[in-house]
């Protein structure tokens, strides 16, 4: 394992696969599929060894590969992984491989293309967890970009032309501004020091000033707010999810916001201590406002796609929280959080995908009943439902657990506010559940016996719950098949996860905390 670059085998098996796609121009769908399958799958299991080799109790960078790139600029091929980052490369090899898999079905048109670009979106993922050097970092954070805003603008729904330009404007901004950070760091340093060097370590050595930190802090910051994304750099975000398809929502909610999230943990922290201490209160207030924001946003939607959507918002604020209140319950759960809406927001967007391959709609409205002729949908959905909304025993409440108690013991009234919206989250989940699996689907003859009916009609009001009497334009819900093999694999390892995070996080948490201490220990 010492002389195996692993890391580089991981992040480049997807490139491997790419490449064959783009040089066999004649491949078919069906080869395209199972080369991307192969190429995703290599670079998962490769991550399996890779975790199961991770030594827990060091808080050093391990599985380091480095050789000169550009020597006389100080800039370097540098990779390795410590507990904040191998969790994540774990999430995105899962995540890609069930992107493939969610893909195969509803991808008609452009296979191959697709595929390619899924492929190489991969590649930039997993090249920005593991990159050590600040000019690598910034070459993979770019090459996410253009096949993301493909994903969506080729292969999305109506408005995807849209949603694809405002994704990449807002994202290549912070992208720009971030670059300019990058700079002003590299020059200082060699200001400082006469050294030529874009090593993260290295730079982190570096003795700033307050206001030099403060700009420089900024600059990243709101590269990374954008990607979380944070309130009020939030607007891109439900236009993109809703016009992008199923496997591209999965990539985009369960690891392209936690780029974000991951930059402020490898970046602004580590780099920038005294302006991270100064900007904290002013974050602080930002992710409250998000988690507040989001869950009331996601209670008025009627678009399925579009409430998930905005329970990110509010989820990634804990993520925020957790990071900017400083101390180690509130690190360790912001990366618990990171990781369990990788596995909980990604299944209910597969959820989502099942219904609108099978009623091609996201309208609530045109759902209910589903637990009759759909039963394994039905508790897949339930467990992901409640895995959301923070029940014990399941992964949501973890994070969003340590998350809280960390803002309780920095800012008192953050985690108090931050607390209400469990009640806001068991609401809305609570509801789309009922209204999607449990209540009589449009146009099902109501019961006679249903009480609330009876009450209803004895008053003169319409029905209460269920869909309306009369004709409707959806399809019948109760045509619905349940879900098929493929689709039930994709869902079942994220279900494992969220349960076993929940029951028995000890694990993760021994895996995080040594490089969160460490942080911590860097003037935090």
């Amino acid at each position: 394992m010492d002389n195996l670059p692993i890391l580089s085998l991981i992040t480049y098996s997807p490139l491997v696969g790419a490449a064959i796609l783009f040089l066999w121009g004649g491949a078919s769908p069906r080869a395209a599929r199972w080369i991307a399958l192969l190429a995703s799958s290599v670079s998962f299991l490769l991550s399996v060894v890779m975790l199961v080799a991770f030594d827990r109790d060091q808080s050093t960078l391990q599985f380091t590969e480095t050789f000169d790139w550009l020597p006389e600029l100080g800039i370097a091929y540098r990779l390795g992984v410590d507990g904040i980052s191998a969790p994540l490369v774990g999430l995105t090899t899962l995540l890609t491989l069930i992107a493939v898999l969610a893909s195969w079905d509803p991808i008609r048109h452009r296979v191959r293309e697709y595929y390619i670009t899924l492929l190489l979106l991969a590649t930039g993922m997993l090249g920005v967890f593991v990159s050590l050097d600040l000019f690598l970092f910034y070459v993979f954070w770019e090459i996410v970009l253009i096949p993301m805003a493909l994903i969506i603008g080729v292969w999305g729904s109506a408005n995807r032309v849209y949603a694809a330009v405002k994704f990449f404007l807002y994202t290549l901004a912070g992208s720009l501004l971030m670059l300019v950070g990058i700079v002003a760091l590299y020059q200082e340093y060699f200001r400082q020091t006469g050294i030529r060097t874009l090593d993260v370590l290295q730079l982190a050595q570096g003795q700033y000033s307050e206001a030099f930190q403060f700009w420089t802090f900024l600059a990243f910051f709101l590269a990374f707010a954008i990607k979380v994304p944070m309130w009020p750099f939030h607007t891109w975000l439900p236009d993109a999810h809703v016009e992008a398809p199923t496997a591209g929502s999965v990539i985009l909610a369960g690891v392209l916001l936690k780029m974000g999230g991951y930059g402020f943990l490898r970046f602004n922290l580590p780099l920038f201590p005294d302006a991270t201490r100064m900007w904290a209160p002013a974050i602080v207030v930002l992710s409250v406002i998000a988690i507040l924001y989001g869950a009331l946003m996601a209670l008025v939607q009627q678009d399925f796609k579009k409430l998930v959507a905005y329970s990110s918002v509010s989820h990634m604020g804990f993520v925020t929280l957790g990071i900017f209140v400083l101390n180690q319950p509130g690190l360790s759960g912001a990366m618990v959080v990171m990781l369990s809406h990788g596995f909980v927001t990604s299944a209910l967007f597969l959820i989502v995908g099942v219904l609108y391959e099978r009623a091609h709609t996201r309208d609530l409205a045109a759902f209910g009943g589903l637990a009759r002729n759909m039963p394994v949908f039905a508790a897949f959905f339930g467990l992901f439902a409640l895995a959301s909304l923070g029940l014990p025993g399941l992964s949501g409440f973890v994070g969003e657990f340590l998350a809280l108690l960390g803002g309780f013991r920095a800012y008192r009234w953050a985690g108090v506010l931050g607390t209400i919206v469990v009640i806001l989250a068991a609401w809305y989940m609570l509801r789309v559940y009922q209204r999607v699996a449990l209540v009589r689907a449009p146009g099902e003859p109501p019961d006679p016996d249903d009480p609330e009916r009876r009450l209803a009609l004895a008053h003169g009001l319409p029905p209460i719950a269920g869909g309306s009497d009369g004709p409707h334009a959806y399809p019948d819900p109760r045509t619905f098949p349940d879900l098929t093999w493929r689709e039930a694999v994709s869902l079942l390892p994220l279900a494992l996860l969220t349960i076993w995070i929940g029951v028995y996080p000890l694990p993760l948490l021994e895996m995080l905390e040594p490089a969160l201490a460490a942080l911590l220990g860097r003037g935090m």
